[in-house]
């Protein structure tokens, strides 16, 4: 049996994995666009709304792509003398995964919670301070601006990479070569950030902190 057919098929699906994937990454900038601009909260509820469908579209995609693989490998398992209706054993598969879903599956999808995270951030940013009256202006600003410098390097941030795991920033390229420079020595990296118990910092824990860098940006041009 020739699957080659299939497996093109399989890997334009994958290719529309990827499309959703960057529709998720301009809807989450648009965000950051509309809080840095100081929009009314309805535009950025409409833009959580948006990266919910996506996440959607991306589970029903994921679960098809998996049903169609799960069922052409069983097919060379069994290597059958008749070979059986792939399509309806693949959507029995994929109606049974279906069945499953919860909202949960969304909130958990990983470009949602990025989302989700770096918003709370920039909101946390340009309207922290509101409510905060009693504190001096010159101290919040300084505050503010201390979150700028990166532990490592103890200079301004230009690529500032947020650890999902403690909730820290770093200078991206000083992260990654001391992450390099302990493995080389087998040995676990420390948060740099001081009083941070977190004592395993891996590559793969660091995302773009987008919401610092535009706070950056915008002090730097003041």
């Amino acid at each position: 049996i020739s699957f080659n057919a299939i497996d093109s098929a399989l890997s334009s699906l994958k290719n529309c994995q990827s499309y959703i994937n960057s529709g998720m990454d301009v809807a989450t900038q648009v965000a950051l666009d509309l809080v840095e601009s100081f929009n009314d909260e309805e535009d950025v509820n409409n833009m959580e709304k948006v990266m919910l469908e996506y996440a959607t579209m991306d589970r029903e995609l994921s679960h098809y792509i998996k049903a169609f693989e799960e069922t052409i490998n069983q097919v060379k398992r069994e290597k059958p003398e008749n070979l059986p209706d792939l399509e309806n054993l693949a959507q029995e598969k994929f109606l049974e995964m279906e069945s499953k879903n919860s909202d949960s599956d969304l909130q958990r999808n990983e470009k949602y919670m990025y989302f989700k995270d770096q918003l709370k951030e920039m909101k946390k940013q340009y309207h922290g301070n509101d409510t905060i009256e009693e504190i001096d202006e010159d101290i919040a600003v300084t505050r503010s601006q201390m979150n700028f410098i990166c532990p490592i390097t103890q200079m301004t941030m230009k690529r500032p990479v947020r650890n999902k795991v403690c909730g820290h920033s770093y200078e991206e390229d000083a992260i990654l070569e001391m992450i390099q420079t302990q493995k080389q020595k087998k040995k676990n990296v420390r948060c740099p950030k001081m009083g941070c118990s977190h004592v395993n910092v891996k590559g793969s824990d660091l995302v773009p902190d987008e919401a610092l860098k535009r706070v950056i940006d915008s002090q730097n041009k003041q």
